[in-house]
């Protein structure tokens, strides 16, 4: 789970964020001039501008973001057909359902922490910038980094660690970090980042030791995960018949979740054990997988190293009617 986007310099000097595999994924929604479009992570808004260019008059765009200095900059964006909201898309269906919409035409999802978030100190994100240990994808609550650290167990530091930054040495960081909380409260990127250091004395060639550390800790904060595997089958629901569902991700975790939702999904419902059926007889998928998975090409990597973990799935709802309806007479 790495960025999703870059910093592209202009040459007035000022400076753009362009979404990873941009072009490719906005493509992939097969955009609609009248239709109906969300935006799960706006981020900068690269990907929803996008989106915006490629609507007619009667279309329209929902874009979510936890994160307020993401919406902030959304209020640059001044199109009546455009709607940002400070909402985890983890209660899409919800929202959007107070927002009169039962069924869309596409909904893209890109997984990625953004330049603008590592780049600033005071976020948490990064390593390699000293600031408050926070990691909070939304600013305005739940607990801190540095909250959670200071009273976690070391049993369960450990567990997180090595489940979501799949860290070989997370039981020595968990131990190592117990031991410096008793001496001191740790509350900065640096403290932590060197605590990582310390214990963690090899690491493949180019990566930072606490990278691992850091990148579970803040998927654990977030609740990333659990937000992913609870948003795709909402997503699933709002689309229409030939409705497009598109997902990059930075992460192995993040696209195992994906790759299996779309897979099961494309493939006739299981048949109870024991239970015999004409294969006529088995409710047909409900997706149907586009393509093959998307990578981006060598000059995107080029431009932005960090671009080369990202991977990109896309599949297309094949009926908008629910699921017992579809069963063969």
């Amino acid at each position: 789970m790495l960025e999703r986007e870059f910093e592209v310099t202009k040459t007035d000097q000022t400076q753009v964020h362009l979404p990873v595999l941009l072009r490719e994924a906005v493509d992939a929604l097969a955009v609609k001039g009248d239709g109906i479009y969300v935006d799960c992570t706006f981020g900068r808004g690269g990907h929803s501008r996008e989106i915006l260019r490629r609507l007619g008059g009667g279309g329209r765009l929902v874009a979510f973001d936890r994160d307020p200095a993401a919406l902030e900059s959304a209020r640059d964006i001044d199109d009546a057909r455009f709607t940002p909201l400070h909402e985890s898309f983890r209660r899409m269906r919800d929202v959007l359902a107070e927002q009169g919409i039962e069924r869309v035409d596409g909904c893209l999802m890109d997984l990625g922490t953004s330049s603008p978030q590592l780049a600033d100190g005071k976020r948490g994100f990064s390593f390699r910038l000293d600031g408050p240990l926070d990691m909070r994808m939304d600013t305005s609550r739940g607990v801190t980094a540095a909250e959670w650290l200071a009273t976690a167990p070391e049993n369960h530091i450990g567990e997180v660690i090595r489940t979501y930054g799949e860290e070989r040495f997370a039981r020595q960081i968990a131990r190592a970090i117990v031991a410096a909380r008793s001496r001191r409260a740790i509350d900065s990127t640096r403290q932590l980042a060197q605590i990582v250091e310390d214990v963690v004395r090899t690491r493949e060639p180019g990566q930072d030791p606490a990278t691992r550390t850091f990148q579970a800790i803040r998927i654990f904060i977030n609740q990333e995960l659990e937000e992913l595997s609870l948003t795709l089958p909402q997503a699933l629901e709002l689309l229409r018949e030939g409705g497009r569902l598109v997902v990059i991700s930075f992460h192995s975790l993040e696209d195992r979740i994906v790759k299996r939702f779309m897979r099961d999904n494309s493939r006739p419902a299981p048949v109870p054990r024991g239970l015999a059926v004409r294969e006529d007889q088995r409710i047909p998928p409900m997706l149907r997988l586009v393509g093959k998975p998307v990578r981006p090409g060598s000059g995107e990597r080029a431009a932005n190293p960090r671009a080369r973990s990202a991977i990109l799935r896309i599949a297309e709802r094949l009926s908008d009617r629910p699921a017992l309806e579809r069963r063969p007479k």
